[in-house]
């Protein structure tokens, strides 16, 4: 039996398979199966079979409005079952992926308060990288989809209170917060799946859209030092590393830029967080002024290569558009730049310069993208440069003359 409709499974990806299946109310039968069912395999390739067919529209419409099987298909998510999981959260994400119906289940979503804690559960003990993965877009697109459904999610599902009472055994399941479930699951697959956690560090960014959610990263218990830590090693010894080749910040480019606007919210919302102190930020420091190094050579290049083609109308256009996503990146990087270097202290400085962060070479990198924009920012740096090294500050007047006319 199990041959058989693993067949039927591969074949859903037909349309008129689909079709065929629709017409003959599988929907309605795999309902039944979810009902009395105790064997995960067979639950699990009808939930597959339905995330195939609601891969086209008509199907994925009328799966939609069937509200107890939209129902079903939720209580799906508190399942023990890790590919049960999966296929639930693919039917999910292709649902909310279709702007006719990502409403209908978004408002659902919202009134089961089960969905929450199954999701924070799966986030925060889940070791299947694959069904991290796949949870973290299902999330990462309620959140795009949805604001006020994020707003609950930070504020422990406040949603509880809203839409039929779910028994989902409170007793049982632990009094989940949304950052720590996000962080735990971003540990799980940063190693095994880049995509994957460029998804939770996007989901860390939509948080910090909102001033309930940047209070949420730093009011943690540990004042937000494990968010810190996590994105300040991934950025410090994992990501555009001074052994790789520039180019790869146009492969590391989205990730990057959520990362770096999650700690420029921090930053920005610091009080005494031991996180902040400045002897851990020179590292940093030095790294954002590597990925703008980066991104110049990138730039370069690109340039390079649309010269040997102006002739054709295709290099013409590459040569006048910029690119949007490393666009997006040196605008987050040059701000918490601007604002780190504005934090720094005469001690801060040489501990730089020793530790080679801070030259001639990287200083008038970080100026040449800083200015004019930043030009109160530089000017304070350049202030407590001279005090710490007044060679290399005269130097860096010469190369940037509108310095030295306010000085």
């Amino acid at each position: 039996m199990e041959n058989d409709i693993c067949k039927v499974w591969d074949m859903s990806m037909d349309e008129d398979v689909a079709l065929f299946l629709q017409e003959f109310n599988a929907p309605d039968i795999f309902m039944g199966v979810f009902a009395k069912s105790k064997c995960p395999r067979l639950t699990e390739i009808c939930v597959g079979i339905l995330g195939n067919m609601a891969c086209f529209q008509d199907i994925c419409m009328s799966i939609s409005k069937d509200e107890s099987l939209g129902q079903v298909l939720l209580q799906r998510l508190c399942d023990s079952d890790s590919p049960t999981l999966l296929e639930t959260s693919r039917l999910l994400l292709t649902c909310l992926s279709q702007p006719e119906v990502a409403n209908v289940w978004v408002e659902r979503i919202r009134e089961n308060p089960s969905v929450y804690d199954c999701v924070c559960f799966i986030m925060s003990s889940s070791t299947n990288v694959e069904l991290l993965v796949k949870v973290g877009e299902v999330v990462d697109k309620l959140f795009d989809l949805d604001e006020e459904l994020m707003l609950n999610w930070i504020k422990n599902g406040t949603c509880r209170s809203v839409g039929p009472s779910v028994d989902d055994s409170p007793e049982e399941l632990p009094d989940f917060k949304i950052v720590p479930c996000i962080l735990e699951a971003a540990k799980q697959v940063r190693s095994d799946n880049p995509e994957g956690l460029d998804v939770y560090m996007h989901i860390l960014q939509l948080l910090t859209t909102v001033d309930e959610g940047i209070q949420a990263i730093v009011q943690a218990p540990d004042g937000g030092k494990e968010t810190w830590t996590l994105l300040y090693d991934l950025v410090c010894h994992e990501l555009c590393q001074p052994d790789d080749p520039p180019i790869i910040v146009q492969e590391q480019k989205t990730v990057l830029a959520s990362i770096l606007s999650v700690l420029s919210a921090m930053f920005a919302s610091q009080t005494e967080q031991e996180y902040t102190k400045m002897r851990k930020n020179m590292p940093l420091i030095g790294s954002l002024i590597r990925i703008l190094q980066y991104m110049e050579g990138c730039g370069k290049r690109s340039v390079d290569k649309s010269k040997e083609s102006e002739e054709q109308e295709t290099g013409k256009a590459d040569l006048n558009e910029e690119d949007f996503h490393l666009k997006i990146l040196k605008d987050i990087c040059c701000e918490l730049l601007s604002n780190m270097l504005q934090e720094l202290t005469k001690e801060n400085t040489l501990e730089g310069l020793h530790q080679g962060h801070l030259n001639e070479q990287t200083c008038s990198c970080a100026f040449q993208n800083l200015l004019p924009l930043y030009f109160t920012s530089v000017e304070s740096f350049l202030e407590v440069l001279r005090e710490a090294d007044q060679t290399l500050a005269d130097n860096l007047e010469k190369r940037f003359p509108s310095l030295k006319v306010h000085t």
